[in-house]
């Protein structure tokens, strides 16, 4: 399966870095959410994505939007990577990467997890897809500016 725009965003159930369920229907009817799906806690292009969504977080929250990342380490993984770079969203657990393959995320080159970021708003409905695994902060600023065409 691909989403693609104008789909609704698949539910899903995961472990964030603090040990609670997250579920994206959670957020139906209440916020816009942005979940982006990276490779790997604390690698240099990972980083540096997440902190450009920290560093934009309280304009996300503003937006009424949360922002939830996805990858496939652990839970304990996770706890380190938030509290080494202080993120003040949420980190999901996709072990196996089901989440990663219900939405149809493609590898690159086969072998590493790609990075994709989807937009979806309260409806429930994906509204911009943005997938580029060198273009880090283009995801904040795709996703920012998704948000204010929501909003309009």
């Amino acid at each position: 399966m691909t989403v693609k725009i104008g789909d609704t965003a698949p539910d899903f159930t995961l472990t964030s870095q603090t040990g609670s369920s997250v579920s994206l229907k959670d957020f139906r009817g209440q916020k816009n959410v942005i979940v982006y799906f990276y490779p790997k806690d604390d690698t240099p292009g990972c980083t540096a994505e997440a902190c450009a969504f920290r560093d934009s977080y309280e304009v996300f929250k503003d937006a009424g939007a949360e922002v939830i990342g996805i990858s496939d380490d652990s839970q304990q993984s996770h706890q380190k990577f938030a509290t080494k770079y202080q993120l003040p969203f949420t980190l999901l657990s996709d072990g196996g990467n089901k989440v990663r393959q219900l939405y149809g995320v493609p590898a690159t080159l086969w072998i590493m997890p790609g990075r994709v970021t989807y937009v979806i708003d309260k409806q429930g409905v994906v509204k911009h897809i943005f997938d580029s695994m060198l273009d880090f902060k283009a995801h904040v600023a795709e996703a920012l500016k998704t948000l204010e065409s929501i909003k309009n």
